[in-house]
């Protein structure tokens, strides 16, 4: 197909550099010893000694910190008051909360919540189940005639 304009490095054959300026540059990793933390043992062990600690090379080696182990971190999912109350309200026009004592008692865990926080506002007296709460959402939950009430993490 013929190309309205030629490439410029048909212009730029001859002049050494392409454009790139003085010798060097335009490289890849080459003109800078390598990629990442190559050469960090060798030709930039100065490198090393001028910004890790004296003696040790950290932070540039050795393992940091550790990773938690998958069986001991939770997943929060965490729902404030304000909107518990919006969902205790078509909940119950559904008709899939059961009432106690004339509160109505609701379940984060089968929810698929496990954390209560205090945002919001709270007008319905409810029993709630959930395995951690705030303490702000537990003095709202019982300023409006309800309580909270503390189960593990284990689904009931």
């Amino acid at each position: 197909m013929v190309r309205r304009f030629k490439r410029a490095t048909k212009y730029r054959r001859g002049s050494r550099t392409h454009g790139w300026g003085r010798v060097g540059q335009h490289r890849k990793s080459g003109g800078s010893g390598g990629k990442g933390m190559v050469g960090f043992h060798k030709h930039k062990w100065s490198l090393v000694m001028k910004y890790g600690e004296s003696g040790t090379g950290w932070p540039f080696y050795g393992k940091h910190g550790f990773k938690q182990p998958e069986t001991i971190s939770v997943e929060w999912r965490p729902i404030n008051v304000g909107r518990l109350a919006e969902l205790v309200k078509e909940l119950r026009e559904r008709g899939e909360v059961r009432e106690e004592e004339g509160r109505l008692v609701v379940d984060l865990l089968k929810l698929g919540y496990n954390k209560l926080l205090g945002g919001g506002h709270m007008d319905v007296p409810l029993v709630v189940y959930t395995p951690v709460a705030s303490k702000a959402a537990v003095e709202k939950i019982a300023k409006a005639g309800g309580e909270v009430r503390i189960v593990s993490l284990v689904h009931r």
